[in-house]
């Protein structure tokens, strides 16, 4: 398993864990939406809550709202995110 398919499903696993989600890691998939029509139904809340969870396991820091919403679009975008960060250091 490539690094990059394990680090998604760290996150995923994270959105189980944090975000009292209805559904399995393994029900979530890499590019669904996270917020809005047909995606997760994530709300506000949530996008606070992963935030801090990507701060906390990857010291992802999330400047701003516009950052925000492009890093949580999807589990992949978090996963870039994550990643470039992690090169970064």
């Amino acid at each position: 398993m490539d690094t990059n398919t394990e680090l998604k499903q760290k996150i995923k696993q994270l959105m189980v864990e944090n975000l009292m989600l209805q559904v399995t890691a393994e029900e979530i998939g890499d590019d669904q939406p996270l917020f809005g029509p047909e995606s997760l139904g994530l709300d506000s809340v949530d996008a606070l809550q992963l935030v801090v969870a990507l701060d906390k396991n990857f010291g992802l820091k999330i400047p701003d709202q516009a950052a925000a919403k492009s890093i949580l679009g999807s589990v992949s975008s978090m996963a870039t995110a994550v990643e470039k960060h992690q090169a970064a250091q």
